[in-house]
């Protein structure tokens, strides 16, 4: 059953536990599922559910627009599964994505009983072994434009104040300019676009594979290096021990190239106006996000950073 289809974003309702929990129960029942005792695994970008009822993963997408996007990661995950490449599988027999209250639903099949990551040694390695795959143009990936991203991302922030969002409208201006004059020396082509440790998971079976396939895009390949790098650099979330090995098996250090800087504070402003998003659901995310801009503002280091 799929409801809400001429749901415009304004008509839809904010989006919290409880709201994606009635998605979620309408969404089972359109797809044949059992919702009962499922699992919210996480509230951000997505509501993330486990069925307690059958081996399945539920996401529904906080962005009422992103049906084009999420189309492109079914196709994405049913050509990985062609290639035998490790990643999370659609669910099949299931038409998605679905439409349901306004909001965009996909279904995955559970590869864990408990949350568990692979490595950043994993990573590397099926990182190098992505970007050796060439895409099909029936897979319809766009190239990736990090200012419109930003711009779009500024302009939904809300409840912020004045001063703050004028630093950084002003910041995102002054690296746009930085980006389009860096040379990049990595081949251009397919990226997983989020890779970063939170999106390689340790399937039941032991392998690791890659998860939240949104995000594939035709860019640089070192946008797919840069979180790993700054999560060490910047915010001390991994040991040198462990980068040094992600470098070598990947076998190219973003850090050494002339364009880091750009990129990595690039990504930093990505991720702290997502953090701005989160804010008006969570009170913590509010704390988190006020912390970076003051961080980003004076230039201290950023070791106090959380990640979530």
């Amino acid at each position: 059953m799929i409801s809400g289809e001429g749901d415009t974003q304004g008509s839809v309702t904010p989006f919290t536990a409880e709201t994606a929990e009635a998605v979620l129960r309408e969404a089972c029942q359109g797809a044949g599922l059992n919702p009962g005792g499922a699992e919210l695994l996480r509230l951000g970008s997505n509501a993330v559910y486990r069925l307690s009822s059958a081996p399945v993963i539920v996401r529904i997408a906080r962005d009422p627009d992103s049906l084009p996007e999420l189309e492109r990661a079914v196709r994405v995950a049913r050509w990985l599964a062609e290639h035998d490449f490790p990643a999370t599988r659609v669910l099949p027999g299931v038409q998605q994505p679905l439409v349901v209250g306004g909001r965009m639903v996909t279904y995955w099949e559970s590869a864990q009983d408990r949350e568990e990551y692979a490595t950043l040694t994993e990573l590397a390695d099926l990182l190098r072994r992505l970007h050796w795959l060439e895409e099909p143009q029936s897979l319809g990936l766009p190239y990736f434009d990090p200012m419109s991203k930003v711009q779009a991302s500024l302009g939904e922030l809300d409840g912020v104040a004045d001063d703050d969002r004028a630093f950084l409208e002003e910041r995102a201006e002054k690296l746009g300019k930085e980006y389009d004059r860096l040379d990049f020396v990595l081949p251009f082509g397919m990226i997983h676009g989020d890779a970063s440790i939170g999106n390689i998971l340790r399937h039941r079976n032991g392998q690791a594979i890659l998860s939240d396939l949104d995000g594939f895009t035709l860019a640089p390949r070192e946008w797919d290096l840069i979180q790993t790098a700054i999560f060490y650099d910047r915010y001390g979330w991994h040991t040198r021990s462990q980068y040094e090995k992600f470098v070598h098996h990947y076998g190219f250090d973003v850090m050494n190239w002339p364009g880091y800087k750009v990129l990595g504070d690039l990504r930093e402003l990505m991720m702290t106006l997502w953090m701005g998003h989160q804010g008006a659901a969570s009170e913590k995310a509010a704390e988190e996000f006020a912390r970076r801009v003051a961080d980003i503002r004076s230039g201290d280091e950023r070791h106090g950073w959380r990640p979530f």
